[in-house]
């Protein structure tokens, strides 16, 4: 691994376990053991280390977040995405859980992630349309956008909110399929007599692996 990408994954490494903000290139460069020149002969400031993390988290949704496709069961797309969410909220919560901060730095990064979270949305936004196609769900057109939305406002806050409701302050495999489970309620409302039952056991999957990894 070259010592570009050690200090990335050194970064998120801190990030997650003492937060972004506790956490300078000083500190970075001394658990690496190497001086900050050297750091920052590869980034500028933390800023950067940052936007080189976002490319990362950015990369990851672009791999899995593919477009629904019509010829494969859409359940199993959306448990795929859920699998992939669970990655993401492992990997940089972090992220979620300064979120405005970070953003509030960085105007080249927050248009970034805002045309990522359009995209994002639009592909919810399909989700739930190939959900409604298939007779899985029945939801009215009009709040087909803001279901979307809801979804999206659950996976970006949901760790913070965890992490802010316990003494410990730490996140766990656990807390993270909880989450994945409160994604899936708000389609339960939804869900037609054919779709029921798919998305119970859809839940059971994650409800099973909270309690293994509680």
């Amino acid at each position: 691994m070259s010592t570009k990408d050690k200090i990335v994954q050194t970064s998120i490494s801190l990030f997650n376990e003492h937060g972004e903000r506790a956490i300078t290139t000083n500190h970075i460069a001394s658990h690496l053991g190497i001086s900050p020149g050297n750091l920052y002969y590869h980034f500028k400031n933390k800023e950067d280390i940052i936007r080189n993390i976002f490319s990362l988290y950015k990369g990851h949704l672009e791999r899995h977040f593919t477009p629904i496709s019509s010829s494969d069961d859409v359940l199993t797309q959306l448990s795929a995405y859920l699998e992939s969410l669970s990655e993401l909220m492992t990997n940089f919560h972090f992220f979620y859980d300064n979120l405005a901060d970070i953003l509030s730095r960085d105007d080249v990064l927050k248009d970034e992630y805002l045309a990522l979270q359009e995209k994002l949305t639009k592909q919810v936004y399909d989700v739930i349309l190939g959900l409604k196609q298939s007779q899985l769900i029945e939801i009215d057109d009009d709040d087909v956008e803001q279901l979307a939305h809801t979804v999206k406002l659950t996976v970006s806050f949901w760790t913070p909110y965890v992490k802010t409701h316990n003494k410990s302050g730490l996140l766990t495999q656990a807390d993270i399929y909880q989450g994945l489970c409160k994604v899936i309620l708000l389609f339960k409302p939804y869900t037609t007599t054919l779709g029921k039952a798919q998305f119970i056991s859809l839940q059971g999957k994650y409800t099973a692996t909270t309690v293994e990894a509680s």
